[in-house]
């Protein structure tokens, strides 16, 4: 499909897939309204083609201000919310201020992104929300249960959400990275939780200590993973779901198959479960 210039709004492109979202879109003649915390950003762009504004997605107030200033410049054609953080800890070790951060962060802040952008986009009829979510969303591994369910819960706000706006002309793609070579294992994005309980050594602590070894050597290339969703999204028919890596697929499937396992085991058990006459009405059986 030939490209069509369009206006993006990135949250986070000062490092990782944010900063290779910026660096691909401006190759492609594109315009870019990007965030970062601090507001700055150390990307090279043609005049007029880039403005970096200054966002903590924490920040409900200063998350519509924002929003309505980038919508102010025109119509945006793409929303990616790519900020955030992983927090590694069992579930019992972690604090409150720790999973009210990790929510808050990764799924409030996409969350108040998207409400301040729908009356912009419904007005447009038109445009495509992404939002960076993780093969933890899918299929969550051994500590990291907080972050999983926040990617989680973003997951399922996207799923509703892609009900709610299709009439509307707008369209929403969840993208489920799996180990991408970005800083995300480093101490900048990564925060781990001392485990305060050996029980925990073999399964959590065995989550941390394999990311701690990963780090630097993920198998996932950023450009390619940006360039697969600059990809999905000029497609006609976007995807809801973009898992990204062999890794992630495999996690996947195999969720996808435990899952379907436990469908089929249980069956007959959940089956049984409706009021007796209901389960012998005729209407019951279409």
């Amino acid at each position: 499909m030939p490209h069509t210039s369009r206006t993006w709004f990135v949250t986070g492109i000062s490092r990782g897939f944010g900063r290779e979202f910026a660096r691909q879109i401006l190759a492609r003649g594109d315009t870019l309204i990007g965030t970062t915390r601090e507001g700055t950003a150390d990307i090279a762009a043609p005049e007029g083609r880039l403005t970096v504004l200054p966002l903590d997605v924490t920040d409900g107030g200063a998350v519509r201000e924002v929003v309505a200033a980038a919508f102010a410049a025109g119509p945006i054609d793409v929303v990616v919310n790519n900020a955030g953080y992983g927090l590694m800890s069992s579930i019992e070790d972690a604090t409150d201020a720790e999973v009210e951060h990790v929510m808050d962060v990764n799924f409030h802040g996409p969350r108040r992104i998207i409400q301040a952008a729908l009356p912009h986009l419904r007005g447009q009829r038109r445009g495509h929300i992404v939002n960076i979510t993780s093969i933890a969303g899918i299929a969550a591994s051994a500590g990291s249960g907080y972050y999983a369910a926040a990617k989680y819960a973003l997951e399922g706000l996207s799923q509703s959400l892609a009900r709610e706006v299709a009439p509307l002309g707008i369209k929403v793609t969840c993208v489920e990275p799996g180990a991408f070579r970005t800083d995300f294992l480093t101490s900048h994005s990564l925060r781990t939780t001392v485990m305060m309980g050996g029980d925990y050594v073999d399964t959590a602590g065995a989550s941390a200590d394999y990311l701690a070894r990963l780090a630097g050597r993920q198998p996932g290339d950023p450009a390619k993973g940006v360039a697969a969703i600059l990809e999905a999204i000029e497609s006609a028919n976007p995807p809801l779901h973009l898992v990204l890596g062999p890794d992630a697929i495999r996690r996947t499937d195999e969720m996808l198959r435990a899952f379907a396992a436990d469908l089929d085991a249980w069956r007959a058990v959940g089956m049984a479960t409706d009021h007796d006459h209901i389960a012998a009405s005729p209407a019951a059986a279409n």
